[in-house]
């Protein structure tokens, strides 16, 4: 069983900042990519940033203002955000990729965190 938590949501004026965290427990083996997604109200739900081995990608929309980074021997990734404005208001999601089990069986997994809740306004 794989489950990822999230933390670090909640209320900034523009311009603050604010750092996502994101835990995958269970019986990893590996995970390749780890991401963070995020939807806004009455929007489909977008990438934000992901990470895969060394590579980073972004959203235009983020480019510049967040940063996306992991810990491998912790299973974490984080968002670090900056330079937050109202319309970055949403819920972020962490997305996580690999594999997980042991030396019987291993299985692909593809999990999501519960959420957490991010606004920004003054």
């Amino acid at each position: 069983q794989v489950q990822l938590v999230e933390s670090g949501g909640g209320l900034v004026q523009p311009g603050g900042s604010l750092r996502l965290s994101c835990t995958v427990t269970g019986n990893i083996v590996s995970i390749n990519t780890m991401g963070w997604y995020r939807q806004a109200p009455g929007k489909q739900s977008d990438v934000v940033a992901s990470t895969t081995g060394g590579n980073t990608n972004y959203a235009a929309s983020v480019k510049g203002r967040f940063a996306i980074s992991r810990d491998n021997a912790k299973n974490t990734v984080y968002l670090q955000m900056n330079s937050l404005k109202p319309e970055d208001t949403a819920v972020y999601y962490c997305n996580a990729v690999g594999r997980y089990g042991d030396y019987t069986q291993l299985t692909s997994f593809s999990s999501w965190g519960q959420g957490t809740q991010v606004t920004v306004s003054s």
